[in-house]
């Protein structure tokens, strides 16, 4: 069994090494990674993605920009596939007038209207425990619950429930992971916030999907 000890430190950049010893430079812990004022990534949290470029927040969240009136925030224990974008609220052009274009811009004129329109469709929130697929895109303003899975090259234009599996565009619910109770005794544990020396303990129970002896475990 894996010892606690052996589980990479949070702030570590590259927290995969290969069977030959080789170091995994395409996978990388966020909170490490990422040096963005509008992007926060909680403990754990990764992406693989085989783009090498060194632009990782602005391959994520090509729009986002710092002092943006919106940010994206990812929970700890997340895992982020190959070609995920979130495309957040600064990417949206104005649609309370006549038209969509975005006569400011190329005006020279104050951004101010556009810069306040964005900032009311609210910040992009990733729960804990989430995946997001290969090439997954998520919209403005959406928030994914805990627990959830999201298909590849799905486009999440509404919130996911936590636990929930989505596929498709726009993304659906295909199915619960698990039946309303347990989601309920999963979210009420909480794992996520455990000391990772109690998690991989607990490691066995989360590996069969044992939810009591998961709350056995809890610290």
């Amino acid at each position: 069994m894996t010892q606690p000890n052996a589980f990479p430190a949070p702030q570590t950049r590259y927290p995969l090494t290969l069977p030959d010893g080789q170091v995994h430079e395409q996978t990388v812990f966020l909170r490490a990674a990422l040096d963005h004022p509008n992007i926060e990534a909680g403990d754990y949290s990764y992406c693989t993605d085989f783009d090498t470029a060194p632009a990782l927040a602005q391959r994520l969240a090509p729009y986002l920009y710092p002092g943006a009136p919106e940010h994206l925030r990812i929970g700890r224990f997340c895992a982020l596939a190959h070609g995920v974008r979130f495309i957040t609220a600064s990417a949206m052009h104005p649609m309370q007038g006549l038209s969509s274009y975005p006569f400011r811009i190329f005006s020279g004129m104050d951004l101010a209207p556009y810069v306040q329109e964005a900032g009311a469709h609210g910040d992009t929130v990733v729960g804990h425990d989430v995946w997001l697929g290969y090439e997954a895109r998520v919209m403005p303003g959406v928030t994914i619950g805990n627990g959830a899975i999201v298909a590849s090259c799905a486009v999440v234009s509404r919130d996911v429930p936590p636990y929930a599996v989505v596929a498709g565009n726009p993304a659906r619910v295909v199915r619960l992971r698990f039946a309303p109770e347990v989601v309920a005794r999963l979210q009420k544990l909480a794992w996520w916030h455990w000391p990772v020396a109690a998690i991989m303990a607990a490691l066995p129970a989360i590996e069969a999907g044992d939810v009591a002896a998961l709350e056995r475990s809890a610290p």
